[in-house]
Protein backbone atom coordinates (compact mmCIF):
# COMPACT_ATOMS: atom_id res chain seq x y z
CA UNK A 1 0.00 0.00 0.00
CA UNK A 2 1.14 3.69 -0.87
CA UNK A 3 0.10 6.40 1.84
CA UNK A 4 0.37 10.28 0.15
CA UNK A 5 0.56 12.83 2.74
CA UNK A 6 -0.80 16.60 1.91
CA UNK A 7 -2.07 19.28 3.56
CA UNK A 8 -4.52 21.50 1.85
CA UNK A 9 -6.43 24.80 3.73
CA UNK A 10 -5.36 23.60 7.07
CA UNK A 11 -6.64 19.66 6.23
CA UNK A 12 -4.44 16.95 6.44
CA UNK A 13 -5.25 14.70 3.41
CA UNK A 14 -4.11 11.07 3.13
CA UNK A 15 -4.35 9.41 -0.20
CA UNK A 16 -4.42 5.80 0.05
CA UNK A 17 -3.62 3.13 -3.23
CA UNK A 18 -3.52 -0.53 -2.61
CA UNK A 19 -4.74 -2.57 0.23
CA UNK A 20 -5.84 -1.41 3.83
CA UNK A 21 -5.70 -5.02 5.21
CA UNK A 22 -3.76 -6.31 8.37
CA UNK A 23 -0.56 -6.52 6.72
CA UNK A 24 -0.75 -2.40 5.80
CA UNK A 25 -3.21 -0.92 8.42
CA UNK A 26 -0.24 -0.53 11.42
CA UNK A 27 1.58 1.32 8.85
CA UNK A 28 -1.73 3.50 8.20
CA UNK A 29 -2.45 4.00 11.77
CA UNK A 30 0.61 5.32 12.47
CA UNK A 31 0.64 8.24 10.52
CA UNK A 32 -2.83 8.81 11.49
CA UNK A 33 -1.93 8.65 14.67
CA UNK A 34 1.42 10.83 13.97
CA UNK A 35 -0.66 13.82 12.18
CA UNK A 36 -3.43 14.00 14.70
CA UNK A 37 -0.85 14.13 17.79
CA UNK A 38 0.77 16.92 16.07
CA UNK A 39 -2.79 18.64 15.69
CA UNK A 40 -4.40 17.62 12.82
CA UNK A 41 -7.94 18.21 13.35
CA UNK A 42 -9.46 18.06 9.84
CA UNK A 43 -8.47 14.87 8.53
CA UNK A 44 -10.14 13.96 4.55
CA UNK A 45 -9.13 10.00 3.80
CA UNK A 46 -8.99 9.44 0.31
CA UNK A 47 -10.03 6.47 -1.36
CA UNK A 48 -9.96 6.62 -4.90
CA UNK A 49 -7.04 4.29 -5.48
CA UNK A 50 -7.79 1.64 -3.09
CA UNK A 51 -8.43 -1.82 -4.27
CA UNK A 52 -9.52 -3.33 -0.95
CA UNK A 53 -10.35 -2.38 2.60
CA UNK A 54 -10.45 -5.38 5.60
CA UNK A 55 -11.92 -5.00 9.15
CA UNK A 56 -8.11 -4.29 10.43
CA UNK A 57 -8.54 -0.63 8.02
CA UNK A 58 -11.71 -0.19 9.71
CA UNK A 59 -10.31 -0.92 12.59
CA UNK A 60 -8.22 2.07 12.10
CA UNK A 61 -10.54 4.34 10.72
CA UNK A 62 -12.85 3.63 14.09
CA UNK A 63 -9.68 4.05 16.15
CA UNK A 64 -8.26 7.35 14.09
CA UNK A 65 -12.22 8.94 14.42
CA UNK A 66 -12.71 8.61 18.46
CA UNK A 67 -9.00 10.17 18.85
CA UNK A 68 -10.54 12.94 16.61
CA UNK A 69 -13.42 13.69 18.60
CA UNK A 70 -11.41 13.93 21.98
CA UNK A 71 -10.16 16.80 19.76
CA UNK A 72 -13.33 18.11 18.40
CA UNK A 73 -11.95 17.22 15.16
CA UNK A 74 -13.63 14.85 11.83
CA UNK A 75 -12.82 12.76 9.29
CA UNK A 76 -14.42 12.90 6.10
CA UNK A 77 -13.94 9.63 3.71
CA UNK A 78 -13.85 10.08 -0.13
CA UNK A 79 -13.97 8.68 -3.73
CA UNK A 80 -15.01 5.51 -2.97
CA UNK A 81 -15.72 2.52 -5.45
CA UNK A 82 -18.45 0.95 -5.15
CA UNK A 83 -17.59 -2.30 -3.54
CA UNK A 84 -15.57 -0.21 -0.75
CA UNK A 85 -18.12 1.73 -0.18
CA UNK A 86 -20.85 -1.05 0.35
CA UNK A 87 -18.30 -2.15 3.04
CA UNK A 88 -18.89 1.19 4.81
CA UNK A 89 -22.55 0.46 4.45
CA UNK A 90 -22.50 -2.89 5.97
CA UNK A 91 -20.46 -1.95 8.66
CA UNK A 92 -22.32 0.58 9.55
CA UNK A 93 -19.36 3.20 9.66
CA UNK A 94 -21.34 5.17 7.03
CA UNK A 95 -23.26 6.62 10.08
CA UNK A 96 -20.80 8.15 11.64
CA UNK A 97 -18.13 9.06 8.81
CA UNK A 98 -19.17 11.48 5.81
CA UNK A 99 -18.48 9.68 2.81
CA UNK A 100 -18.61 12.03 -0.18
CA UNK A 101 -17.61 12.01 -3.77
CA UNK A 102 -14.61 13.48 -4.24
CA UNK A 103 -11.75 15.49 -2.57
CA UNK A 104 -13.51 19.26 -3.36
CA UNK A 105 -16.72 17.62 -1.52
CA UNK A 106 -14.47 16.97 1.46
CA UNK A 107 -12.54 19.96 1.78
CA UNK A 108 -16.23 21.43 1.38
CA UNK A 109 -17.20 19.54 4.51
CA UNK A 110 -14.95 21.86 6.52
CA UNK A 111 -15.90 24.68 4.78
Amino acid sequence: MQIIEENQENIHIFKLSGRLDSNTSPIFEEKIVQAIDAGAVSVIVDFKELEYLSSAGLRVLLKATKRLKKESGKMVLCAMADYVREIFEISGFDTFLPIVYSIDDAVNEFG
